[in-house]
């Protein structure tokens, strides 16, 4: 690189050595640069604020913020546009400075360019992180769109210097090669952080949990979400606990959103009855409950409405169900509770029977529990019948088959 600059230098020297340059086409030159400044002067003060105005009748605010974040790359590249234009038309150069030159121009277009890219990047990235923010999706913005501006920013300047190099004649054939390879070691190397990185900017730009947000995931952990970063989310269980969850197992398990698309939360309650009783007047004293629960309660969504119907004939109740709608999972707690202490009430008031679980017993014709018959009189019992004794066997005559004379003869 140092032998290039060097050679630009000896041209330039050679070149303003041997130039025929007169006054007039210096002036030539300054008027050329004087009316550029003006014109990059007019567009950064006027023509931007006139395409400012002009963006406010749309109905978003993104072409506000691009149209912002171009007027000073864009006032830029006017006055270097101007510059060449001023050097290059008016004066005679030689072919050796008018490379020179070129390769200058090259070089100024590249990191402008450069500069143009991550400017209006940067400005929609940090649109989207406002736009999230004031859509109650705070924790969207919360470290994965800084973390892309930021990552944005250094492949920007690589890709410049890359481009540079080679604009002043150095082979980046190698360095691409071992930037690739380095890039392949460092990605198998940090395989589990990029997996939770990827992982965790998956779980934030699909909006399924965001900060507050109560969840139960398919192992049955289950808790408030407090932080969802770059590496793990984040979860309080009901005992004050803190679960820490890497990003890349909390997007791959089912999850359960108890407060999405709303934090309403529809209360179910189930109750059973005695056969014996008035069906009808259980219906009304249930929805007295519930009406009376829904006036009073300042967790009930009153716009719901309640509901109440039987659900089949149980072993020992009619069973029936309660079904209303609180405003939040903590207030449906409170709201089954009282359901379930006012029903309970106004069943006894009303004289009407939960039972206990009852099992009927049949017994044979003529049987009672107790052993005894119909009437009073004593069942009859089996008994069992004695084993009878062995009996001593009977003294046989000698002679006799078997007998104590039974044998050879001698």
């Amino acid at each position: 690189m140092s032998e290039t600059f060097q050679t630009w230098w000896q041209a330039l020297s050679d070149w303003a050595a041997g130039t025929t340059i007169t006054w007039v086409d210096l002036m030539v030159s300054g008027i050329i640069l004087v009316v550029v400044i003006a014109l990059a002067f007019v567009f950064s003060r006027l023509l931007s604020r006139l395409l400012l105005r002009a963006a406010r009748f749309s109905a978003g605010d993104l072409d506000d913020t691009i149209i912002s974040a171009l007027r000073g790359p864009v006032t830029v590249l006017i006055i270097l546009a101007g510059a060449y234009v001023a050097i290059t038309v008016p004066l005679t150069l030689s072919n050796a400075v008018q490379d020179a030159v070129n390769r200058a121009a090259a070089l100024a277009a590249i990191f402008t360019g450069a500069y143009l890219i991550n400017s209006v990047g940067s400005a929609v990235l940090l649109w989207l992180e406002e736009h999230l923010e004031n859509n109650d999706v705070s924790s969207a913005g919360g470290w994965a769109l800084p973390l892309a501006r930021r990552g944005m920013l250094i492949v920007v300047i690589a890709m410049a210097a890359m481009i540079s190099l080679d604009v002043l004649g150095v082979n980046i054939s190698p360095l691409i090669a071992g930037l690739g390879l380095g890039g392949l070691a460092v990605a198998l190397a940090l395989q589990p952080t990029l997996s939770n990185l990827f992982a965790g900017t998956y779980v934030i730009t699909e909006g399924v949990v965001s900060e507050g947000d109560y969840v139960e995931m398919e192992n049955g952990v289950t808790g408030y979400v407090v932080d969802v970063n770059w590496r793990s989310t984040r979860l309080r269980t009901w005992g004050n606990n803190l679960v820490v969850i890497p990003n890349s197992r909390f997007a791959e398990t089912i999850i359960t959103n108890y407060s999405k698309p709303n934090e309403h939360v529809n209360v179910y309650l189930t109750c059973g009855v005695a056969y014996e009783s008035d069906l009808r007047q259980v219906e009304a004293v249930s929805m007295e409950v519930m009406r009376q629960v829904e006036r009073d309660h300042p967790g009930v969504v009153k716009d719901y409405g309640v509901y109440f119907g039987y659900d089949t004939f149980g072993e020992s109740n009619v069973d029936f169900w309660l079904f209303m709608q609180s405003s939040s999972r903590l207030d449906s707690f409170e709201v089954r509770t009282e359901l379930i202490k006012q029903l309970h009430a106004r069943l006894i008031d009303e004289g009407i029977t939960i039972n206990y679980p009852v099992r009927a017993l049949r017994f044979p014709d003529g049987w009672t529990p107790d052993g005894q018959m119909p009437g009073g009189g004593q069942a009859s019992r089996r008994t069992a019948r004695p084993r009878p004794e062995p009996q001593p066997q009977a003294h046989l005559p000698d002679d006799a088959p078997g007998g104590a004379g039974d044998g050879p003869d001698i």
